[in-house]
């Protein structure tokens, strides 16, 4: 089974696609073949950020109850 790929990892392999098809000193096969992983490594980091703001944008209220950060500030007002 493949080890998952930190953030991080992805990050730097999308950095590296990117700066490798601004140079276009590539063949077209494999300029669309990287083209193809960075649209795919954009979407994983994509998901990622949401499921962290997700994550993020929550707080535990006084009754142990989860609840969006926005809910709780809006029954303030």
């Amino acid at each position: 089974m493949a080890e998952k790929v930190s953030f991080e990892e992805n990050m730097k392999n999308l950095e590296m696609i990117v700066s490798e098809l601004e140079q276009g000193d590539i063949p077209l096969e494999k300029a669309l073949s990287e083209f193809q992983k960075g649209v795919k490594l954009s979407a994983e980091l994509q998901d990622t950020l949401k499921n962290a703001e997700k994550t993020l944008a929550k707080e535990i209220t006084d009754d142990d109850k989860e609840v969006a950060f926005e809910e709780s500030e809006s029954d303030e007002k």
